[in-house]
């Protein structure tokens, strides 16, 4: 075979290996996302931004009621797997924003998305949660310097030996009426997170209880202590006292909504929580493993079961998360250039 023919069997090969590749690329990506994809990049070149991610349809509302978000005249969102990225500006700065919907597993999967798609500079996340700490009311905010995935359970018998990793347990005999005896529920050994990072070994991953929110922005936040918020739901329904902002106390997450008087008092005489919700871990734990700045917002709408009658967060979610709204606007505003960087 001479040399002309060699390379035009080459060729031939290639092509043929290559045919299939584009026609299974073609099957596997539908057309949609490829649109998608191709405004992405188009609203890149106009990056940097900040990413705004908060959880279900009461805290958007709340957050778009206060008329701050400008959407981009030319790109005013983006569709992606069934979310819809809004691309605007708060207060002057470059926004993303996404709404995540409940659950640990729908803040992470937001969250990684749009790290890896948008040229994102760090998160601010935000939403409503319950309340475990006395000495907060409803209607508060508060900005968590800590974070611990509460969720992360070995359900064990009665007698069974507490695993390594587990840092706290919940022992279910310790509620029975009346005392004594046994209970077949067993107890609970709260295990800690498999915590992969871009600044740990590759491939081992390390087990924090805490996660830590980026610590000068932190303290940016806490120069908006003494922020005005909202004390009435509407005309005839105020709370009893003005909600504060406090920041640096500590929050837990998990995928239960807490309605349990007991079960909050665990929670806080074990862990030191005040927020408790069902998403801020999640996002902090993606930023965090990602190496990007984040902070979460949270409004308390609720006492977690705490409370007499009925759950609160009916009458006084809609204040918790304007009031959320109200501080994630003033963090925005506060944060300088300077903060607004990749860790």
């Amino acid at each position: 075979m001479g040399a002309k023919q060699a390379v035009l069997l080459f060729t031939l090969i290639l092509a043929l290996g290559f045919i299939p590749l584009l026609v299974f690329s073609a099957q596997a990506i539908p057309f949609e996302r490829f649109e998608s994809l191709r405004v992405v990049k188009k609203i890149n070149k106009n990056g940097p931004f900040l990413g705004l991610i908060t959880v279900y349809a009461p805290e958007e509302e709340a957050f778009f009621k206060t008329g701050v978000f400008r959407p981009d005249p030319r790109h005013p969102f983006v569709d992606l797997s069934g979310r819809r990225f809004r691309i605007g500006k708060v207060e002057g700065k470059k926004v993303i924003y996404v709404k995540c919907g409940v659950g640990l597993v729908n803040a992470a999967a937001a969250t990684q998305q749009m790290l890896d798609l948008f040229d994102i500079k760090g998160i601010i996340h935000f939403g409503i949660s319950g309340n475990a700490n006395s000495s907060m009311q409803i209607g508060d905010v508060t900005i968590p310097g800590q974070l611990a995935q509460t969720g992360l359970w070995d359900w064990l018998k009665p007698n069974a030996t507490m695993e390594p990793n587990d840092f706290a347990q919940f022992d279910f005999k310790s509620y029975n009426d009346p005392k004594g005896g046994e209970n077949q529920l067993g107890k609970v050994g709260y295990s800690t997170e498999q915590f992969y990072s871009a600044a740990g070994e590759v491939n081992v991953p390390q087990r924090p209880v805490w996660f830590n929110i980026t610590n000068n922005w932190l303290h940016v936040a806490s120069h908006l202590q003494g922020i005005k918020l909202d004390q009435c739901a509407n005309s005839t329904l105020c709370l009893p006292e003005k909600p504060k902002l406090v920041v640096g106390l500590k929050g837990a997450t998990s995928n239960f909504f807490i309605d349990n008087a007991a079960y909050t008092q665990f929670l806080f005489k074990t862990f030191g929580v005040t927020s408790l919700d069902m998403e801020s871990s999640a996002v902090v734990m993606t930023c965090l493993s990602n190496g990007y700045p984040v902070i979460a917002i949270r409004g308390l709408s609720d006492l977690a079961g705490t409370q007499k009658g009925d759950n609160t967060i009916r009458f006084f979610g809609s204040l918790a998360a304007l009031n959320t709204a109200k501080v994630v606007i003033g963090f925005v505003k506060s944060l300088p250039i300077s903060h607004v960087s990749r860790f």
